[in-house]
Order: structure tokens, then sequence, then C-alpha cells
């Protein structure tokens, strides 16, 4: 027969109040309780009745993640990670795409009644801004991720673009390179990943003593491949020397490097390339592609972990912001032969 919730108290030697408590993800349980508990529950084998629990407590069982578009690889692998370790914590995703930057579908979704249809949400806005941060108080619990609005009223999980982009031209600059193009650039941007990662790569430069030439900064509307080889034309034809590209993300990256070998320009020993995102893509090209990994895995966790700590009840507390780890994934297009 299936386990009960007795047979984990009585193996855990707790009351089916706390197990109950564990299950639920309620924070105020000691850690040696909850540990205990959760090996009676691995020992049992037991599986909690989660449309019985949902139905109890009102609650839907899904969560849902909203996302600019799953045909940027980022977001679909980003989602793939949230799926996971939602299912892990008990949670079903349903996931929406708000048009890759459209701030009036991102406001229609926060307002859509469709949002009964789940618990709390994920959400990673590409159009709205600082000003619309009174707009995410929505009534249930959201968790914000990206760069677009920083100190709203919800729990926010970023990536540190600064940090990043720096480290990704550092990397290129301790290789000796020093006539390094950025691909990615947004006009006039200067929230948002475009904007922030420009800055990393300007003071990585500074930092190295390396002028700023504004004639290697690619502009672009939208961080697709196409976008990517079409920038990396534009660059090629201003006739400027370059011997090393940083582009703000791995699409953009792959279609440079077409670009770049279909104009004769040998990665890495003429041109090093270095991308942003660290896609499953980049270890499969030739040559396989330098990435900084911006810590996905990282984002997707603490965001379920966020939205379910608030789903349990913990209401009080000041919305957190929380910066993600980010490292360098040394791979071909930047290796130097030693």
């Amino acid at each position: 027969m299936s386990a009960t919730m007795h047979d984990v108290a009585r193996v855990a030697g707790v009351s089916i109040k706390t197990v109950s408590n564990v299950i639920n993800d309620y924070q105020h349980v000691r850690p040696g309780t909850r540990e205990k508990v959760r090996a009676a529950i691995v020992e049992l084998g037991y599986r909690p009745n989660m449309s019985a629990r949902n139905l109890r407590r009102g609650r839907t069982g899904a969560i849902g993640l909203a996302v600019p578009e799953l045909t940027l690889a980022y977001f679909a692998q980003l989602a793939d990670a949230v799926i996971e370790h939602a299912h892990a914590r008990g949670y079903v995703v349903l996931i929406e795409q708000t048009g890759g930057g459209d701030r009036s579908r991102e406001l229609e979704m926060l307002r859509s009644p469709r949002r009964s249809f789940t618990d709390g949400l994920i959400f990673s806005p590409l159009g709205m801004e600082n000003s619309d941060a009174d707009l995410l108080d929505i009534g249930t619990p959201l968790v914000l991720l990206g760069e677009r609005i920083f100190h709203g009223p919800v729990d926010h999980v970023a990536m540190d673009n600064v940090g990043a982009a720096a480290a990704a031209t550092a990397h290129l600059l301790e290789r000796g390179r020093r006539r390094i193009a950025v691909l990615g650039a947004h006009a006039g941007e200067e929230i948002g990943s475009a904007g922030l990662r420009l800055v990393g790569y300007r003071n990585a430069l500074d930092a190295a003593g390396v002028p700023f030439d504004p004639d290697l900064v690619g502009y672009v509307d939208l961080w697709h491949r196409a976008n990517g080889a079409e920038v990396m034309d534009q660059v090629l034809a201003r006739g400027v020397e370059l011997d090393a590209v940083f582009a703000m993300n791995d699409e953009l990256a792959l279609g440079a490097l077409r670009r770049l070998q279909q104009a004769g320009h040998r990665v890495p020993d003429d041109v090093m390339l270095i991308g942003f995102d660290d896609l499953d893509e980049g270890r499969f090209s030739l040559p396989s592609l330098t990435s900084v990994d911006p810590g996905r895995a990282e984002i997707a966790r603490t965001g379920v972990d966020l939205l379910v700590r608030r789903l349990g009840g913990d209401r009080g507390e000041r919305p957190q912001e929380l910066l993600t780890q980010f490292r360098v994934v040394e791979r071909e297009s930047t290796a130097t032969g030693r």
C-alpha cells in the first residue's frame, strides 16, 4: 500500500502537522526537523496528493512563466529549467510569450483573467521600464526576472550583466586582443541587458587602458542569428581593424561566426569570438563557442523557490533583489594554442 502522511510522521517522530508544514514549505520549521521529515518521505516513497492538497488550499497547483519569445534559445532553455525545478516542488508550469518586448502585450498579460489559472507568476519583461514598477502589484505572488525594472514591489532575480560583460571582454584582452568589436547594442538604451553589457564592455576597456572606438560597436534591433550575421557584415564593411568580437548573446555570436568565416577570417587565429548565455548550440559550432554562463540554472531555481515561498504564506518579508553568479566558459573560439 502507498505510504501516508501518518506513516511519514511516525517514521520521522513528529506530528502530522509538522509533516504538512514541511511538505508545504512553511519557513518556521527547524532545519533538523525538516531534514528528518524529508528523509522519511524518501525512505517511504511518500507522494503527496497534490490535487487534494490544492483543493483544500484553494490553489491550482500551477504557476505561470511569461517570457518574451521562445524562438530565442536562451528563453527556451530557461523555460526548461523552470519547468524541471517547479516539477520538483510539486507545480506544473503554464508558459506565455509576450512578443519580444511588446509593452502592451506584457501589460495585457499581467491583467489577463488567465492569471486565475495559476497561483503565481514568474515574469521576464523586455518592454516595461522602471516607471511601470507599480503595475507589478497584481494581487498574487510574482517574481520578476531580467534587467528592465529594479526596486519594484516584488522579488527580483537578475544576472550581473555589467560584471559578466566586463569579464567576457577581459577574457579577450588577456589574450592580447585590443581591437574588440561588440555586437548587440541598442541605440539609446541605458537600462536593459544591452545597455548594461555595453557598460561592462567599456569598463573592461578602461581598466586595460584600451581606448573605446565607436566604430567597433554594432547596433541591432533584435538578438537573433540573422541580426548577428547582418551586423557583423556592417562592422566588416567599415574597414575597421578588429582582432576579436564580443557578441551580447550566443545567437548573435553564431550569426557573426558564419560571416567571419565567409569573409576569410580564421576563428580564433585572426579574430577571437565570445558570446553570452552559454547555449547548448555553442558547444557544437565549429569552432565551439566560448561564452558567458550567466547562471541560467540558478535564475530558474531561485525564481521558483522565491515564488513557492511566497505561495507558502511568506508575504511579510520585503521584496528581495538577487544577482546570480556568472562564469566564462572557454572553448575553441578563444583558444590560444597553448
